[in-house]
């Protein structure tokens, strides 16, 4: 595998490790927290990302549209969504070749608006009364070979959390 798609399945380990970090441990109403109106809710926002990665798929498939199931189960939905990851994952491993995009563009693209929005998912979680406590992602066990919901524990919490609830 190429520098280029090692760093692209890195990248979907980290997508996958912080979506899972802003999703551990959330009340069960989290899923349909709706912030203000015209918001997506966590729940839209896992299908939506699912929507993101499905697209991502696409390219390596000769191109397409991608229309995420709709999950009435939230649960559900967040293992969907790490299911297709891992398919792209898989492409990316396979040397699937990409149709009318490149490595870079799907980073631009698909991949940092699916990153963008595991961090809306954490700021919903404060704006819902359950933040998500800060770590060091540095020294976070982050591994290409582990996209899915079972994402380990922190590894450098922040000790120092001012405004932990």
């Amino acid at each position: 595998m190429d520098e280029k798609r090692t760093l692209l399945k890195h990248f979907l380990a980290a997508l996958a490790y912080r979506t899972q970090k802003a999703l551990r441990d959330a009340p069960p109403e989290f899923a349909n927290f709706r912030a203000a109106p015209q918001v997506r809710t966590p729940h839209e926002l896992v299908r939506h990302m699912d929507s993101l990665m499905g697209y991502s798929r696409t390219h390596f498939l000769g191109g397409g549209s991608y229309q995420p199931p709709a999950f009435t189960d939230f649960s559900a939905a967040i293992a969907h969504f790490h299911e297709i990851l891992a398919d792209v994952a898989h492409h990316i491993d396979l040397g699937t070749e990409l149709h009318g995009t490149t490595p870079e563009i799907m980073l631009q693209g698909p991949f940092s608006d699916a990153m963008t929005h595991a961090g809306q998912l954490a700021l919903l979680r404060r704006l819902s009364g359950s933040p998500v406590p800060p770590e060091n992602f540095i020294f976070a066990d982050i591994t290409p070979e582990n996209l899915s919901p079972n994402q380990p524990q922190p590894r450098s919490p922040d000790k120092d959390w001012p405004e932990k609830p």
